[in-house]
């Protein structure tokens, strides 16, 4: 089932937020799907509906593409407490590639990710930064009526009310969204938040970074 923007978006002027429960919000299940062990590296990088957000050495040797989901908190642990050390040990030394997907749960993760990518249209710099920001702040946002503290972190990145409603309305962004998300699911059977691949390898779970560098280390050339 494919999300619509009306499950999220209110029909009203202001095309604001509305009101989402987690949970009873959240997206079918992909019953019945057990996690594929590897993927070929050229299904994987084939092009999606949206341009790749990665960071990192392009001709790196180890390539790791995350599933996320922005109302996971397993997610927002994992940004917390293994990315900065992976981005240091790993993506700023040239040694990999980090590429992140879009997998959102609920209709709230994919109005998240819509902002993200609204952000991060020119400078995808500024699209990291704002999923780091919603992980970051996830408690915050992440509830019952998230439109106040989600728009207060909008206008923090330099939306307007105007263009945090007009990024929102962005039916055509948010297909591209759930394209990533079902592709994933029927071809990689991705089912749960966060899921990683390295190059090719899945690895489910909010990892250590010492459980990364066990995968990573190996496949490193030099």
């Amino acid at each position: 089932m494919q999300i619509s923007r009306r499950e999220y978006c209110q029909s009203t002027a202001s095309l604001a937020l509305a009101t989402v429960v987690l949970g009873v919000s959240a997206l079918p299940p992909f019953e019945g799907l057990a996690l594929a062990d590897t993927i070929p590296a050229a299904e994987l990088m084939k092009p999606n509906a949206l341009p790749e957000m990665s960071m990192g050495n392009e001709k790196a040797s180890v390539t790791v593409i995350e599933y996320a989901s922005m109302t996971c908190s397993h997610c927002a642990s994992f940004q917390e407490k293994t990315f900065p050390e992976l981005k240091k040990r790993y993506i700023d030394t040239g040694k990999v590639r980090y590429i992140f997907r879009e997998f959102p749960l609920d209709t709230l993760a994919a109005a998240a990710f819509m902002l993200a990518r609204c952000a991060g249209e020119k400078d995808s710099s500024k699209y990291f930064a704002m999923v780091d920001t919603l992980f970051r702040q996830q408690r915050q946002w992440a509830i019952e009526k998230p439109t106040p503290p989600l728009l207060a972190i909008a206008k923090q990145a330099g939306f307007t009310e105007k263009t945090f409603d007009a990024c929102l309305a962005n039916q055509k962004m948010l297909d591209g969204i759930e394209s990533i998300r079902q592709h994933a699911a029927a071809k990689f059977k991705v089912q749960s938040t966060p899921t990683f691949f390295i190059n090719g390898t899945a690895y489910p779970g909010a990892l250590s970074i010492e459980e990364m560098a066990k995968a990573i280390d190996p496949q490193l050339k030099g």
